[in-house]
């Protein structure tokens, strides 16, 4: 992040929302609003006395929870640019205070606070767009009710777990019980908790879980001396170089693998029971742990549904943005100069992250390498003395194609004007749905006009 902020051909703009996309490839026109983060960006040094003497506290949401941050805060350490935003909604200034509260703007040695600043919206032109919203964990809590979250604190998640044991977390690195900050002797993970799960959560798999439980398991084993892992599964799944070997590496370092369910928890004393099975034995299990760790599913990121629209890409069942094609255009999507990268696309770990990046980058690079490009022949035309202007194609076309524009045309006695449809050559991807939509029959594709059809009929029945 460093390096791309220091480029001279890059702009990173952090804080901002895209609120409309207009255009097509090569000619895109994406309007962002600049949110207020009532700092300014420019005179801002970064030096922290800010948020040292900030008084409010509040639930940090890159901590999982596990930890407070201030109301005036960088999203988290290594942030660039390293400007910090005020939140809002908690800080006092903005709340019951009423204005009163000025401790962030008395104590900045820069004066970049400003808490009259305002939202700003900008248009930029684009030629291509890279899609890389990343993903959510599924809410667990609605559907596995049994497992306990919000009754037992040291229930938690696998990003929960990562946070504790990173160095930067809020517990330095030692991996400890929410509930009362010791280390634990027994620790359960539990995987596939939303994914493979047709009835309460996702039929899909989420790709990442085994080798970052295996992982999770290893750490545990290796920083807390005579400590046990449990890991119920219902499969493991390891496709990555390495993967497996790393996998039976925490096998021979003492995890446990237990395949099956679990199908409750509950607490006896300071442990958590862990009920499940063991179906290669064919018998019930119980295990006394001193933390949980569920390995949750990948979901599309928060807002999926709106970006979809604004971008124009279509969505799997899941609401994963589609490709292409799995296979020949894995990185590309049906709108033109609309490209995926990440999670966005599907559940995925980092390196299919990366080289999924790199391919998009690529794709980006082939596209701005050429003067020209060749468009799909298979597309919409509208026939003008047939459209009655209507408007009904717009909204039904998945790609933002069509829209409605003026032409002249004569009548007896002079000219009039009226409104008809357009096809735009560059967006419209041929998929017919426009044709269907039209009253008049005014829209058709190009190589399957009704004559053309009616006459293949005519040839094959003679």
């Amino acid at each position: 992040m460093v390096a791309a902020a220091q480029h001279p051909n890059i702009k990173i703009m952090t804080y901002a929302e895209v609120e409309q996309v207009e255009g097509y490839v090569g000619n895109f026109e994406v309007t962002i609003r600049q949110k207020a983060r009532s700092v300014d960006v420019d005179a801002c040094t970064g030096c922290g006395s800010c948020w040292e003497k900030c008084p409010q506290k509040v639930t940090s949401e890159f901590d999982q929870e596990l930890a407070q941050r201030k109301a005036i805060y960088t999203p988290f350490p290594q942030a660039v640019p390293n400007v910090p935003v005020i939140d809002r909604s908690n800080c006092r200034h903005f709340t019951r205070e009423k204005g009163k509260c000025r401790v962030c703007q008395n104590v900045c040695p820069a004066k970049a606070v400003d808490y009259e600043q305002q939202d700003q919206v900008i248009k930029e032109k684009f030629g291509a767009i890279v899609m890389a919203t990343g993903y959510d964990l599924f809410p667990w809590e609605e559907a596995y009710g049994e497992y306990g979250y919000g009754k037992y604190p040291d229930v938690i998640t696998g990003l929960q777990f990562e946070r504790m044991n990173n160095a930067s977390g809020p517990t330095g690195g030692r991996i400890v019980r929410p509930s009362d900050a010791k280390v634990p002797q027994t620790v359960a993970f539990i995987k596939c908790v939303g994914s493979r799960d047709e009835v309460k959560g996702k039929a899909y798999c989420s790709r990442a879980c085994c080798m970052y439980t295996a992982k999770h398991a290893h750490q545990v084993l290796d920083k807390i001396p005579g400590s046990q892992a449990y890991v119920f599964y219902m499969d493991v799944r390891t496709p990555g170089k390495a993967y497996d070997e790393f996998y039976q590496k925490s096998v021979h370092e003492g995890a446990v693998y237990l395949r099956g369910r679990v199908s409750r928890i509950y607490p006896q004393g300071d442990k958590l029971m862990v009920c499940g099975e063991d179906t290669l034995l064919g018998r019930q299990v119980e295990v006394a742990a001193d933390l949980v760790v569920l390995a949750t599913a990948m979901i599309p990121s928060r807002g999926w549904e709106q970006i979809a629209r604004t971008v124009g890409v279509a969505t799997d069942k899941d609401g994963f943005f589609q490709e292409a094609h799995p296979k020949l255009r894995p990185v590309e999507t049906f709108t033109a100069g609309v490209y995926l990268a990440g999670a966005c696309q599907g559940p995925k770990d980092i390196p299919d992250t990366v080289a999924q990046a790199g391919a998009a980058a690529a794709k980006v690079c082939s596209l701005f390498s050429r003067d020209e490009m060749t468009t799909e022949p298979l597309i919409s035309e509208v026939n003008e003395r047939l459209c009655s202007g209507c408007g009904l194609c717009v909204p039904v076309c998945p790609y933002k194609a069509i829209e409605l524009k003026t032409i002249q045309e004569r009548i007896p006695g002079g000219q009039r004007q009226r409104q008809v449809a357009s096809v735009n050559s560059g967006l419209c991807q041929g998929c017919g749905a426009c044709n269907v939509a039209c009253r008049t029959g005014a829209v058709t594709l190009k190589g399957f006009t009704d004559d053309q059809l009616l006459a293949e009929v005519d040839v094959v029945c003679l």
